[in-house]
C-alpha cells in the first residue's frame, strides 16, 4: 500500500469497513452500512461466499451454545486427574475439612518447637480428648501423661488444663489481640498429690476450720476434701503484689471452700480481721515464669490468680509468691482441689484405667505381631536355633542382647589403640533427654514444665566448664544439677560423676546405668524430660 499526499493506493483486494455502523439489510451476502465515523481495512476472502468477512460479527447466544454442541460432539477424553477439578470428591482436600454438616472449629496447637498443627475439634472436646487426637497424628510413642498448656508469654503466666474441660470453651475466654496459645507437652505431675500426699501438703499448713487448735495429716486433707463434709483449710504467709504498685507485701492467707482469704492483723482467724479476695468457682491459678524480671517478685516461686471467665488483664491478677517450690505446689494444688474436688480423683482414676489397658492392649498386639512376621531365636544350643515361644522369655533374652552389645562396645571403644574420633562420643546427640546448650534456668524451667515429680531429668552442655555435662535431675520437687566431668587414663576416655570412682565410656552408658542404679544421685532416673514437636 502506497500513500501520498491526499492519494492511497491500496495494492490487493480490499473493502472498507465502518466501525459502530447498522445493518439496514442482507441482500445476496452484501450487507449495505449506514452512516460511521471509523474507517479500517480488511482482506477480502474470496473463499467463503456464505459469510462476509469484512463486516465485524455478532456472537450471540445461539453461537454460543452451538460452540458447546460443537465441542460436546468431540471425542470424551478421561480426566487422570479428577480431584484437581472435583475437591468434594478429592481426599487430600478434605483431609484438612471438616466433615459436612459438622460444627467442628479449627484449633491450632503448638509443640515445644514452636511448630504447631492446626486440628478440628467438637465444641464439647475435652482437653483429654484433645490430646488423644494429638498422640495419635503426631505418632507419640507412649499414650499417658500427656497434658494441654494454657501459655501467656507477654504475662509470663501458664496452666495445665484439666483433663475435663472444655477447650473450645477456654479458648473462648481469650482475648482476640493476645498471643495466648495452647502448648502440648508432657505432664506427669498432674495427679502426683494422690500418690504422694505428705510432699505437696506440709502438715503445718493444714487445719481444721472448724477446730482451730486440731491438726490434719496430709491423707487426711485428701480423705475429707473429696469423701467427708468437713472442709479443711490451707494457711500460711505469701508475698503479695500490691495492685498498680511495684511494692510487695508479706500477708497470711487462708483457703478454705468459700473461697480465698487475707489476715488483716498478723495470722489472726477472727472474723473482723479476715479480708475477702477470691471466689474459688470463677478463678484459675496460673504459676508465673520470670517473675523477677516481669514482676520483681521476692523468689521465682510465684503463682497468679485470675477470673476464669474473662480476657486476661494486668489489672484482675492477684499476683503471690510463696518462700519455696514446696509452699507454692501446696498452694497451687489446694486450689486444684478445693476447685473441682471429686472430679478430680475421676480423672485421676481414668488415667490410670487407660494406662492399664494400653498395656494390655500393647502387649496383645506385639504378641500377635511377633506370631505372624516376627520372631525370637535362640541360637546357643548346639542343635540349631530355636524359636522362643514365651514372652517373658524373649524380652528377657532381648535386654541380655541390649546389655551384651553395650559391653562390647564399650570395651571396642576403650582400646588404647583407637583415636578420640573413631569413638561415638556424640551418640547423646540422638536421645530425647539431651538438650543441648540450654541455660540452667531453661533446664530448671523445662523440668518445670513437664512436671515435678521425682526421677524427672535431662542432661546438657555446661556453660561454666569446658568439655562437661550437667544432669539436672528433679528430687523432692526441688532440682538438683550434678556436674558431668571428662576423664582419661590410659589413653582411654570416660566421663564421671564422683571423681572417677564410677566411669563410663559415654552419656548414654551413664544414663542406662542411673536409671537402675542410684549410685550418687538421690533417685534413680525415671523420666527423661523430652522436647515434644508437632
Amino acid at each position: 500500500m502506497l500513500i501520498s499526499g491526499n492519494m492511497m493506493e491500496v495494492a490487493g483486494s480490499w473493502t472498507e469497513v465502518f466501525e459502530g455502523s447498522e445493518r439496514a439489510g442482507v441482500s445476496g451476502g452484501r450487507e449495505a452500512l449506514l452512516g460511521g465515523s471509523t474507517l479500517s481495512l480488511a482482506p477480502l476472502v474470496s473463499d467463503s461466499p456464505s459469510v462476509c468477512c469484512s463486516q465485524p460479527i455478532l456472537i450471540t447466544g445461539s453461537r454460543v451454545k452451538g460452540i458447546e454442541s460443537f465441542s460436546s460432539s468431540a471425542p470424551s477424553i478421561p480426566n487422570p486427574f479428577p480431584e484437581l477439578c472435583s475437591p468434594s470428591k478429592s481426599p487430600v482436600l478434605n483431609s484438612s475439612l471438616p466433615p459436612p454438616s459438622s460444627n467442628k472449629r479449627l484449633m491450632k496447637v503448638y509443640g515445644e518447637d514452636s511448630h504447631s498443627r492446626s486440628v478440628w475439634v467438637s465444641p464439647g472436646a475435652t482437653a483429654r480428648e484433645v490430646c488423644h487426637m494429638l498422640v495419635q497424628t503426631a505418632h507419640c510413642s507412649d499414650q499417658e501423661n500427656w497434658a494441654l498448656l494454657e501459655v501467656h508469654p507477654t504475662l509470663g503466666l501458664q496452666r495445665c488444663l484439666e483433663d475435663h474441660e472444655a477447650v473450645l470453651e477456654v479458648q473462648a475466654t481469650w482475648s482476640l489481640k493476645g498471643d495466648t496459645r495452647l502448648v502440648f507437652c508432657k505432664n506427669y505431675a498432674k495427679y502426683e498429690f494422690f500418690r504422694k500426699p505428705v510432699l505437696f501438703f506440709p502438715e503445718c499448713m493444714i487445719s481444721d476450720s472448724a477446730d482451730v487448735s486440731k491438726g490434719m495429716t496430709s491423707s487426711e486433707l485428701i480423705q475429707n476434701l473429696l469423701w467427708s463434709g468437713t472442709c479443711p483449710e490451707i494457711q500460711g504467709f505469701l508475698h503479695a503484689k500490691e495492685p498498680s504498685r511495684k511494692a510487695w507485701k508479706k500477708v497470711y492467707f487462708f483457703l478454705r471452700r468459700s473461697g480465698l482469704y487475707c489476715s488483716t492483723k498478723g495470722s489472726s482467724k477472727e472474723p473482723r480481721h479476715l479480708q475477702y479476695v477470691a471466689d474459688l468457682e470463677d478463678l484459675n491459678v496460673y504459676s508465673v515464669v520470670n517473675s523477677r524480671k516481669l514482676y520483681g517478685a521476692p523468689a521465682d516461686f510465684t503463682f497468679c490468680i485470675k477470673p476464669s471467665r474473662n480476657p486476661v488483664r494486668t489489672q484482675d491478677l492477684k499476683i503471690l509468691c510463696a518462700e519455696n517450690e514446696q509452699t507454692r505446689t501446696c498452694w497451687t494444688s489446694a486450689f486444684r482441689l478445693f476447685k473441682y474436688g471429686k472430679q478430680l480423683q475421676c480423672n485421676y482414676q481414668l488415667s490410670k484405667s487407660s494406662l492399664r489397658s494400653l498395656e494390655g492392649t500393647n502387649l496383645t498386639d506385639s504378641k500377635s505381631k511377633s506370631e505372624a512376621s516376627l520372631v525370637a531365636m535362640d541360637f546357643s544350643g548346639k542343635a540349631g536355633g530355636r524359636v522362643i515361644q514365651n514372652p517373658t522369655e524373649a524380652q528377657s533374652a532381648e535386654r541380655e542382647e541390649g546389655q551384651a552389645w553395650r559391653r562390647r562396645e564399650a570395651l571396642r571403644c576403650s582400646l588404647p589403640n583407637l583415636n578420640s574420633g573413631t569413638r561415638p562420643s556424640s551418640i547423646h546427640k540422638t536421645q530425647p533427654w539431651f538438650h543441648g546448650g540450654v541455660s540452667r534456668k531453661e533446664a530448671q524451667r523445662l523440668i518445670e514444665k513437664q512436671g515435678l515429680v521425682d526421677g524427672m531429668f535431662l542432661i546438657r552442655e555446661s556453660q561454666q566448664h569446658g568439655q562437661c555435662f550437667v544432669l539436672t535431675l528433679c528430687y523432692k520437687l526441688q532440682t538438683k544439677h550434678y556436674l558431668v566431668i571428662p576423664c582419661e587414663e590410659e589413653g582411654r576416655k570416660y566421663f564421671t560423676m564422683d571423681d572417677g570412682l564410677t566411669v563410663f565410656i559415654d552419656l548414654l552408658q551413664l544414663v542406662e546405668f542411673h536409671q537402675i542404679n542410684k549410685g550418687i544421685l538421690p533417685v534413680c532416673l525415671k523420666h527423661p524430660c523430652v522436647c515434644v514437636a508437632l
